[in-house]
């Protein structure tokens, strides 16, 4: 089986609701706690071009450092969000799973299941 890796905060109640639907399914992990180990930029840029979604996706726009950063005014940049996120891993929305089918912010959990293999057929 593909690797699967989960960007993970057990903290967060979603991210733990993800992680035990990929065991639920079978799967076993890749486990990255971000705020432990975080991503570096280039990584980040990777992950968001991989969702085939904005960057603006991955970020925690109702965190106290989005707006003391200003990270919703006018002409804030891809870039400058990415730095952020890079500067500041608290920032990442999570979870963000990552499988051979693609990459997704599961937010709803259940968007974890659009990039799952699908199951073998029976013999």
């Amino acid at each position: 089986m593909d690797t699967v890796t989960i960007y993970h905060n057990p903290q967060c109640s979603t991210s733990r609701k993800t992680l035990e639907l990929l065991r639920a399914q079978g799967i076993t992990p890749q486990v990255i706690e971000y705020l432990r180990t975080p991503p570096e930029r280039a990584r980040l840029a990777a992950l968001v071009a991989a969702s085939g979604q904005g960057v603006r996706a991955f970020v925690r726009s109702q965190h106290r450092l989005y707006e003391e950063l200003q990270l919703g005014a006018p002409g804030v940049s891809d870039a400058q969000l990415l730095d952020a996120l890079a500067a500041h891993p608290e920032l990442l929305q999570r979870p963000i799973v990552v499988t051979a089918q693609g990459t997704r912010v599961c937010r709803p959990v259940e968007r974890v299941l659009e990039i799952l293999p699908a199951p073998a057929a029976p013999a």
